[in-house]
């Protein structure tokens, strides 16, 4: 008897042994707010992305480190708190200044997907993971050389151009190959014309991703598949029945529609370069400011469409089973809230974000309200893949989110940290500070706290000298 429970021992031990090592897919969406029904906003119309949330941990309170693309990617990537690179607002972060990574192979992976690579992965990008929107540098009018964005991370940067032919061109596209840098003055802010997914780049982008999938199932390798997502990024541009299915559908308006006067508040310069179908005259009214979170929302729609049938294609192809799928915003939004549009703050809604990961066999709609950031993403998938190569160049600055996949009331950290420039904005369980270091020491304070869903609306910092110390204490730097 105890030789044949030793030989069941054994025989368990080797199936653990030859067990394949878990894929990644991992996929990014530009602005993602979460305004998503998962999070909430039951009028988002995001049923795929939900879906997922069932079946993942939910991150209620997840931000990024940065609130605008190049430099949030630069922190996904290679695990770097921009405390220790400096990379605090420049979106070219990867491959110009100080913080550019090497393009000579060094003994350790300067990336997280180039330690996935050189642990055996099959490594492909599908759209925008790093800054550029395909992961080739190039310039917004088509200049540059082409190299790797993020050097030896990718075995096939595999991005279909479509009628848009470059990066850049899918990034702003508009129908029919029209996009915002192809010199012809296309710069509308919406444009809802086409009716098929892949008449506009994303659905071209799913579609790469599904063709891929079906590759992946026969060529026994485990891979890690980057997936970048464009949309809800400006312009507004989706199928017409993304726009029409928000005919009925009563938007709210920004719960803090008042114009703050924090020094970080801006004049969203970002979103008035485009030309809009009405005077754009700021502040926008009431029905102006509907209109433009219903456009924002409709390309949300768009997108959730692709996220599904990416997810229908791993279910069909078996491979659900053993992938790990990451759903990320790389940043968050500003939906007409204090009067301002788009990312470039430091404010809540500018660096919170959605975060799900689902795992197979270990998650099944969990949430978690604890402080998490974008640089736990990289060892957690490290810790739950465990890829054979381990060195890493930089020092990962994230926490491993296991704990919390097996129990979501846990913590992994007293506070969550962004920055901005010089600004450090830091988010506890009730308050957010944005402090600014000026000659060795911490001035123009901010305070704000959750009775006003951590939006500016006013600075309680006079008024709460004892919170404003202790929070001080925790930021990056203090006492050393």
């Amino acid at each position: 008897m105890k030789k044949f429970l030793l030989l069941l021992l054994l025989l368990s031990l080797a199936r653990i042994a030859d067990a394949a090592p878990p894929n990644v897919l991992f996929i990014a969406v530009d602005d993602l707010r979460p305004e998503l029904a998962c999070y909430g906003a039951d009028y988002a119309q995001t049923p795929s992305i939900d879906r997922l949330a069932k079946q993942s941990i939910v991150f209620r309170n997840h931000f990024v480190q940065v609130p605008t693309c190049g430099a949030s990617r630069y922190a996904l990537l290679t695990g770097r708190s921009p405390f220790r690179s400096g990379v605090t607002r420049s979106n070219q972060s990867m491959y110009r200044g100080t913080s550019a990574l090497s393009h000579k192979q060094l003994a350790a992976a300067q990336t997280m997907p180039e330690l996935f690579r050189r642990s055996g992965y099959q490594t492909v990008c599908i759209g925008k993971i790093s800054h550029t929107a395909d992961g080739r540098v190039y310039e917004y009018n088509g200049s540059g050389d082409g190299r790797d964005e993020v050097p030896h991370a990718w075995d096939e940067l595999a991005t279909p151009f479509g009628s848009w032919g470059r990066g850049w061109g899918i990034f702003f596209a508009y129908a029919n190959g029209r996009h915002r840098e192809d010199g012809k003055g296309n710069k509308d802010l919406v444009e809802f014309t086409v009716t098929e997914d892949t008449d506009l780049p994303d659905g071209l982008l799913a579609k790469a991703a599904m063709e891929k999938l079906a590759e992946f199932k026969n060529s026994g390798k485990p891979f890690f598949l980057g997936l970048g997502f464009i949309k809800p990024h400006l312009p507004f541009v989706a199928p017409s029945q993304d726009w029409d299915a928000f005919e009925d559908v009563e938007l709210p308006l920004p719960p803090c529609p008042e114009k703050t006067a924090s020094r970080f508040w801006h004049r969203s310069g970002e979103f008035f370069k485009y030309n809009f179908p009405f005077v754009k005259t700021p502040p926008l009214s009431e029905e102006r400011v509907r209109y433009c979170r219903r456009a924002y929302l409709a390309c949300v729609r768009y997108t959730d469409r692709q996220v599904g049938k990416v997810l229908e294609s791993l279910e069909s192809t078996g491979l659900a089973d053993n992938t790990i799928v990451v759903l990320w915003g790389d940043h968050g939004w500003n939906l007409g809230d204090s009067q301002m549009w788009a990312k470039h703050a430091p404010f809540e809604r500018a660096v919170r974000s959605p975060l799900m990961i689902r795992v197979p066999g270990r998650t099944s709609g969990q949430f978690s309200d604890a402080l998490v950031e974008t640089l736990d993403i990289y060892p957690t998938l490290r810790a739950l893949c465990q890829p054979s190569f381990t060195a890493t160049h930089f020092p990962l600055d994230g926490k491993n989110l296991e704990p919390l996949i097996e129990n979501p009331d846990a913590s992994v950290r007293q506070a969550a940290f962004s920055f901005w420039g010089s600004a450090v904005s830091v988010r506890t369980e009730t308050h957010r500070l944005i402090a600014v270091k000026e000659e060795k020491a911490w001035k123009g304070l901010e305070l704000y706290d959750g009775t006003t869903g951590f939006d500016p609306v006013r600075n309680l910092a006079d008024k709460n000298p004892e919170v404003v110390s202790e929070m001080l204490q925790l930021l990056p730097g203090t006492g050393e």
